[in-house]
């Protein structure tokens, strides 16, 4: 059996490391942000619609990069008004 001294200091070391772990971790997790979506592309489809692709905007703090991600593309179908609208 250890005595309790030895106990209790094992148990403080072993707390002082999660808690070094547990900061490294929030350090590590705020070092990107998003923002967005935005408009990043805008093309015809070949049939007579529209393809709108959105995208987040990451930039990431450790490395000085802007990148996107999250990207999608939605689908617009158009149609011509009728010759007596206007």
């Amino acid at each position: 059996m250890q005595p309790i001294k030895e106990k209790k200091l094992g148990m403080k070391i072993r707390a002082a490391y999660y808690i070094k772990l547990a900061l490294a971790g929030l350090m590590l997790s705020g070092c990107a942000s998003k923002a967005g979506p935005f408009v990043t592309n805008v093309s015809s489809d070949g049939d007579g619609g529209l393809l709108i692709e959105k995208c987040m905007v990451r930039l990431d703090r450790m490395i000085n990069t802007v990148e996107n991600a999250d990207c999608t593309t939605s689908p617009i179908k158009l149609k011509r008004a009728s010759a007596g609208i206007r």
